[in-house]
């Protein structure tokens, strides 16, 4: 197997940091370009429905016959779907961007640096199952756990959210460990 490039490789600062999951591959590095393109994907980034040419080019703030063009090539990238024909609607497409952040973990992070973090979302996760008494953050009824535990609804609110992105950023590392099985070189033993 060849040696990772340099720019591949994690220093030892890197190796010893957890990841900031927030900054492994931001969106807007994805599509580089005029600010016309940067638009149309600030734009396609804040879609959270199917949603028309019109409507990405009002989102934008360009014109409709551009943001068919855009979204045409951000279709090929597969940046986006498009859901409909007439008329035709488009989403984002949120497996993709994902796809990046997994493979910006595997480019930085060896294997065992990948479980270390890993061991330590799952723990978190189990800490926040714990305190709420529930399975999933989305059986939590954040009014009746702020009653219950004399928090406040915005304190309950961001430990629900704080424990949704514990469980995305497990998927995020599950699926790194899975597809990098075997194929690339640990990179803290690599002489």
């Amino acid at each position: 197997m060849d040696e990772p490039r340099p720019e591949q490789k994690a220093d030892v600062d890197e190796r010893v940091e957890s990841p900031d999951f927030d900054a492994l591959t931001p969106p807007e590095e994805l599509v580089r370009g005029d600010r016309t393109r940067d638009d149309f994907f600030d734009a396609i980034l804040g879609l959270d429905s199917p949603s028309t040419a019109s409507e990405v080019a009002e989102l934008a703030g360009h014109g409709v016959d551009a943001a068919r063009e855009y979204l045409a090539w951000f279709e090929r990238m597969g940046i986006v779907k498009q859901v409909t024909d007439s008329p035709a609607t488009y989403q984002r497409n949120q497996a993709y961007l994902n796809w990046r952040r997994v493979q910006k973990l595997r480019d930085q992070y060896t294997s065992g640096r990948l479980l270390e973090f890993l061991k330590t979302e799952t723990e978190r996760d189990e800490k926040y199952t714990e305190q709420f008494g529930v399975a999933s953050p989305e059986a939590v009824s954040i009014t009746s756990a702020a009653a219950d535990t004399d928090r406040s609804v915005e304190d309950v609110w961001e430990a629900v959210s704080a424990w949704k992105t514990t469980q995305r950023r497990i998927t995020l590392l599950e699926r790194a460990l899975a597809s990098g099985a075997g194929d690339h070189v640990d990179q803290s033993t690599a002489v």
